[in-house]
């Protein structure tokens, strides 16, 4: 399968989206599911494009893109605003 990295990192980007929304107890998928991408893209441009470690034939990429994935959710339900 040729697109088998890619389809690992969309798949983990949505379980870390899922299970992030589920231990946090709210509703809000969507807004979960925006960090997760938007976390995996930049885990991704960091570790193919900034720092040249791993190319698009290399599976390290998707490690950079789930931790990134990981990072911003983290940092989404750490710093946003609570009303």
């Amino acid at each position: 399968m040729q697109y088998a990295d890619i389809l690992i990192a969309v798949l983990g980007a949505a379980a870390l989206a899922w299970i992030a929304d589920l231990l946090t107890g709210r509703r809000g998928l969507a807004a979960t599911s925006l960090v997760s991408a938007t976390g995996a893209a930049c885990g991704w441009f960091l570790c193919v494009r900034v720092f040249g470690v791993a190319t698009l034939e290399q599976w390290m990429w998707v490690v950079w893109a789930l931790a990134g994935s990981a990072i911003c959710l983290v940092a989404f339900f750490l710093f946003r605003s609570k009303r």
